[in-house]
């Protein structure tokens, strides 16, 4: 068996999804891939099972309605979890995230890494075709939540990481209290407090040329919230020790 499950969450990314599984397997032929859907309108998750019908390290998990990002890969972990995996990976279906990265994020986490981030903005990592308001919004964000938090990560957005599932402890995975894509800073921040190894590694981020983009002013209001009154109270008792890096 594989001892490395890629979590592949899709809502409505039927035009992305072919190109970006046969990349995936191309990149990391060990790995198994689980496809985790939201009941896609567009016909994504039936394509997903023919998809899979033609490929044995390939499975589709099937959610019965939309309900957020981080649940989707809450429920992904659960199951790269009671599978026994000893690696579990977060990428985006819609092709920003480059599969050829992989290997050495995953050669990262078997050397020690608990958690492994995709980054953008450390050096060597970059971002392509985006709008110059996003790239501000984007790494504002991640400057704010750094200063905020407390935290050594300079991308605690990016949602391209590789876990070892020995960090996904069931105490860490409940503590997670935000769904949406505030879900990333939340659970890199808990492992970075609780004093496990988190490493960046750079990437180049794509932007996606098929497809609507789930992004929208309101999950970044929310993040700015959640950031704030965490970090208001992040010197509080917690259900984690402090420390890190």
């Amino acid at each position: 068996m594989a001892d490395t499950l890629i979590v592949l969450p899709t809502f409505n990314e039927i035009e992305n999804l072919e190109s970006i599984l046969g990349r995936i397997r191309q990149a990391v032929p060990a790995a198994d891939v689980l496809i985790v859907d939201d009941s896609s309108p567009d016909g994504t998750g039936e394509f997903a099972e023919r998809l899979a019908t033609d490929d044995a390290g390939v499975a589709v998990l099937h959610r019965t309605e939309k309900d957020g990002l981080g649940a989707a890969y809450l429920a992904g972990f659960a199951h790269a979890i009671d599978s026994g995996y000893d690696y579990v990976i977060e990428i985006d279906a819609d092709g920003s995230h480059n599969p050829a990265s992989l290997p050495a994020m995953i050669e990262l986490a078997r050397g020690g890494v608990d958690l492994v981030i995709g980054s953008r903005w450390i050096p060597g990592g970059q971002v392509r075709n985006w709008p110059w308001i996003r790239q501000v919004i984007s790494r504002g964000g991640n400057a704010y939540s750094r200063i905020v938090l407390g935290s050594k990560v300079h991308d605690l957005t990016s949602g391209f990481r590789v876990y070892r599932t020995s960090a996904l402890t069931p105490e860490r995975r409940a503590s997670v209290s935000s769904q949406g894509y505030c879900f990333q800073v939340e659970l890199a921040w808990r492992l970075e407090r609780a004093g496990l190894t988190v490493v960046e590694h750079p990437i180049t981020f794509v932007e996606r040329t098929l497809g609507t983009s789930k992004m929208h002013v309101g999950i970044v209001v929310e993040a700015l919230w959640r950031v704030t009154v965490w970090g208001l109270t992040r010197n509080a008792p917690q259900r984690v020790s402090a420390g890190g890096r």
